[in-house]
């Protein structure tokens, strides 16, 4: 599992003139079953997505196709993780664990 952390190297206006197709890059995630969950950040300096992916290269490719990663109006860390104990209604997102 993947925490994504966005932060904005531009400013809101030419974050927000990409917003549309942000948008429409996230639900294609979704659709696929990657993101799980996606928000911006508070104060809004950048934004946050929860995914699930087989690897971390395959998590790298994702994101090359974000419009924000195209034209560089943010950076992003990728965090990868192991869940070991999580709510029993987030279950479907883990799968099998090695606790």
């Amino acid at each position: 599992m993947f925490v994504i952390i966005l932060t904005y190297t531009k400013p809101l206006e030419t974050v927000d003139s990409l917003l549309p197709e942000h948008a429409a890059y996230l639900e294609r995630q979704y659709e696929k079953g990657v993101f799980i969950v996606s928000g911006r950040r508070v104060p809004r300096d950048g934004g946050v997505i929860l995914a699930n992916a087989g690897s971390r290269e395959e998590i790298e490719a994702i994101i090359e196709g974000d419009p924000f990663y195209k034209e560089k109006v943010a950076v992003y860390e990728v965090l990868e993780f192991m869940p070991t104990r999580f709510d029993s209604r987030f279950g479907a997102f883990v799968g099998p664990t090695n606790s």
